[in-house]
C-alpha cells in the first residue's frame, strides 16, 4: 500500500508539473519572507512584521514590484540582496534554474524533469535542453549588458555604489520586477528622477521588452538563421507587442501632453520618450518616470488595459498574455464572420487553446473584481480611494506589474492578503493555479456526455 501510494504520488507530480512549480514558488516566497524578517535585513535592526515581509517576498518572487516599504530606505544591503535574489529566481523560475544546473553538471533529465522544465518556460517543442541554455544565457548576457550601460550614468552619480545600483536595476528590469534603489532621493520615486535621461529610460525599456517577449521567442529568433522560419507563436508575440507599445505610446501621450503634473513640463521629445516608457512599463514592468497618481482617468484606464494584457507566455512578465488576447480577439472576429474555427495568420487554432484563453481572461477579471471590491470596502472608510484606483492596483498585482497609485501603502491586512494571493495567482497563471489545486485524476477528462443545446446571444 505504501509503495503504491508513493508510486501514485510520483505519477501525480509527472502529470501535474504545475503543482510542483506552484509549490516551488510558495517555498521560495516563504524562505524569502523569513530572511527579510531577520533584524539584519532592516535598517532599523528590528524584526519587520511577517505580513509585510510576506508581501515583499511575494512581490519580488512573482516579479511584481508593489511594495509596502521603499526598497532603499527600509532594507539594508543584505535585505536588498535577498530581494534581488528572489527577483532572479522568480523571473527565471526555480524549476528552470534547477533543470539547467542539472544539465550543467551532466545529470540526465528524466521525464518528470522535462515536464517541469517545459511547463516552466512554456516550451512548445521537444528541444527543452537547448531552450534551457538559451534562457540562462539570455538572462546573463542581457542583464550584464544592461548593467554596463546603466553604469555609465549611475557610477558618475553614485561612485562605486553605482555598480550595485546598475546591476540591481538591470536584473529588476529584465525580470519585469519594477523594484528600484532610488529611494535615496525620495521615497517611492522609481525613475522619476531620470525622466530627462534617454539612456536610462531607453536601456531599462529595452530590458523590459526583451524580458517580456519570452524565452521561446528569443530562442526562435536565434534559430532563424538556421531554420529560415518563425513559429506562429513568435509572429503573434512580436506583432502584438509592437502594436501595443505603439498604440500605448499614442494613447498615453495625447491625454497627458499638457498635464502639468505628468508630461506637461517636459520637452516634446521627452514627452514622447516618457509616453513610450510608460507604455512599455505597463507591459508588467512596474517602473514609472512620472507620478502615476496625477494621471487623467482616461490614461489610468488605458494603463489598466495594457497591464491586464501583459507580456508573452514563458517570459518574465505577467498579465493574461498577448497570445491570449490575440486568440480571444480573433475568435470574436471569426464568429462575426461566420467561421467555425479561430484562424490566425492562416493557421487554425485548436479549440483547447480558445477555451483556455477564455478561462484565463474570465478568471483574471473575477480575481481583479473581488480584490477591487474588497479594497473599496475596507479602505475607503479610512482614506478616500476611487474605484479606478482600486482596479488599477488590483490589475497591477494580478498582472505582476507593480505600478502603483498609492493604494498598496494604505491598504489594510485583508486587502494586502488578497493582493498577495493575486500576485501569486498572476505569476502562475489563473488556470495553472487552479490545476495545481485540482485533485481530480486525468482518467475522467475524456468522458463522453450527451450534447445539450442552449441559445447564445
Amino acid at each position: 500500500m505504501f509503495a503504491f501510494s508513493r508510486a501514485a504520488k510520483r505519477r501525480r507530480l509527472t502529470f501535474y508539473p504545475v503543482r510542483t512549480i506552484a509549490l516551488s514558488f510558495a517555498a521560495t516566497i516563504l524562505i524569502g519572507s523569513l530572511l527579510l524578517m531577520l533584524p539584519i535585513s532592516s535598517r532599523e535592526g528590528t524584526v519587520t512584521p511577517f505580513l509585510d515581509c510576506l508581501f515583499t517576498a511575494t512581490s519580488a518572487t512573482c516579479v511584481t514590484g508593489l511594495v509596502v516599504y521603499d526598497t532603499y530606505l527600509h532594507w539594508t544591503g543584505f535585505g536588498q540582496v535577498v530581494i534581488i535574489a528572489l527577483i532572479q529566481v522568480g523571473g527565471l523560475g526555480l524549476s528552470t534554474l534547477a533543470a539547467f544546473f542539472n544539465l550543467l553538471i551532466g545529470r540526465k533529465m528524466g521525464l518528470r524533469g522535462m515536464h517541469l522544465a517545459q511547463e516552466s518556460v512554456a516550451a512548445l517543442g521537444d528541444d527543452i535542453r537547448q531552450l534551457l541554455k538559451t534562457v540562462v544565457a539570455t538572462a546573463l548576457v542581457v542583464e550584464s549588458a544592461g548593467a554596463l550601460l546603466l553604469m555609465t550614468v549611475f557610477v558618475p552619480n553614485y561612485g562605486l555604489e553605482g555598480v550595485a545600483i546598475a546591476a540591481f536595476t538591470a536584473i529588476s528590469a529584465f525580470c519585469n520586477a519594477g523594484f528600484d534603489l532610488m529611494g535615496r532621493h525620495e521615497a517611492y520615486i522609481s525613475l522619476c528622477g531620470y525622466a530627462d535621461n534617454p539612456l536610462v529610460l531607453g536601456v531599462v525599456g529595452c530590458l523590459i521588452i526583451v524580458g517580456g517577449i519570452g524565452f521561446l521567442v528569443i530562442h526562435d529568433l536565434l534559430e532563424y538563421r538556421r531554420t529560415k522560419k518563425l513559429l506562429l507563436h513568435t509572429r503573434i508575440v512580436l506583432v502584438a507587442t509592437g502594436l501595443l507599445i505603439l498604440l500605448g505610446t499614442v494613447a498615453i501621450a495625447l491625454p497627458e501632453w499638457n498635464n502639468p503634473a505628468t508630461l506637461g513640463p517636459m520637452s516634446p521629445l521627452e514627452k514622447l520618450g516618457n509616453s513610450w516608457f510608460h507604455a512599455v512599463s505597463c507591459r508588467t514592468a512596474g517602473f514609472n518616470s512620472f507620478p502615476l497618481q496625477e494621471m487623467h482617468s482616461s490614461t489610468k484606464l488605458f494603463s489598466i488595459l495594457l497591464m491586464f494584457m501583459g507580456a508573452a507566455p514563458g517570459s518574465t512578465g505577467g498579465g493574461i498574455k498577448v497570445t491570449t488576447v490575440t486568440v480571444i480577439f480573433m475568435t470574436v472576429w471569426c464568429v462575426i464572420r461566420g467561421d467555425e474555427d479561430t484562424v490566425i495568420l492562416g493557421r487554425r487554432i485548436p479549440k483547447g487553446a480558445v477555451y483556455k484563453s477564455l478561462a484565463v481572461a474570465m478568471l483574471g477579471v473575477l480575481g481583479v473584481g473581488i480584490t477591487s471590491g474588497c479594497i473599496l470596502a475596507t479602505v475607503e472608510s479610512q482614506v478616500p480611494v476611487s474605484g479606478i484606483d482600486a482596479v488599477f492596483e488590483s490589475v497591477s498585482a494580478f498582472a505582476t506589474v507593480g505600478l502603483s497609485v498609492g493604494v498598496t501603502g494604505i491598504a489594510n491586512s485583508i486587502s494586502r492578503l488578497l493582493l498577495i494571493l493575486l500576485m501569486y495567482v498572476g505569476r502562475l497563471g489563473p488556470v495553472s493555479f487552479f490545476l495545481a489545486l485540482a485533485a481530480r485524476a486525468y482518467e475522467n477528462r475524456h468522458q463522453v456526455l450527451p450534447e445539450g443545446k442552449i441559445q447564445i446571444g
